[in-house]
């Protein structure tokens, strides 16, 4: 993996965070609902281009809630600004990223796309471990508010909860293959 950061993108967990993320078998399902409307609803809130529900595995960010990439089903861990927002319990937040010295070489940031603001939240289960993230994505430098932040956090309850329901969904389906 290619890693355009110049820090390192690995957490300590990962091996027990990789774990975690593919018993929630999210990665080869369709999720066009409602990871879907969370972004598209962050998009409408933030007025934002971008808003995307991303999960971060050993090599790919995969987008299940897509806003504004429509086509592009994930991007290398290496370039994703997703692969950082995993690495602390707290929000990422970058007003313009131009100016992150961590981002100077990063080809979203550098290159063409021209990304300038980049704000998420990590996706984390209730024992501790970031899958991935609600981000919000502008090629224009922004001003975002604590109550911007709280905003967003709550759309990251939201996914865990539907990520919840979704492992639920599995475990019955499960149950009745094997019952029936």
């Amino acid at each position: 993996m290619n890693n355009s950061f110049g820090i390192d993108i690995i957490p300590d967990n990962e091996v027990d965070r990789l774990k975690k993320l593919y018993n929630y078998q999210i990665l080869d399902a369709e999720t066009e609902g409602t990871f879907k409307h969370i972004a598209a609803l962050a998009a409408h809130v933030f007025k934002v281009p971008i808003a995307l529900v991303s999960f971060v595995d050993a090599a790919t960010v995969w987008f299940k809630g897509n806003v504004g990439m429509d086509g592009v089903p994930g991007v290398d861990r290496g370039i994703s600004l997703c692969s950082l927002s995993i690495l602390q319990e707290e929000a990422t937040i970058f007003r313009n990223a131009i100016e992150e010295k961590c981002l100077l070489t990063n080809p979203l940031v550098a290159g063409e796309f021209g990304l300038r603001f980049y704000a998420a939240v990590p996706l984390r289960t209730h024992d501790g471990f970031n899958l991935g993230s609600v981000c919000i994505v502008d090629k224009v430098p922004r001003e975002f508010t604590p109550e911007d932040l709280v905003t967003l956090e709550y759309m990251a309850k939201l996914v865990m909860d539907e990520l919840e329901l979704w492992k639920c969904k599995l475990y019955l389906e499960n149950k009745n293959k094997i019952s029936a």
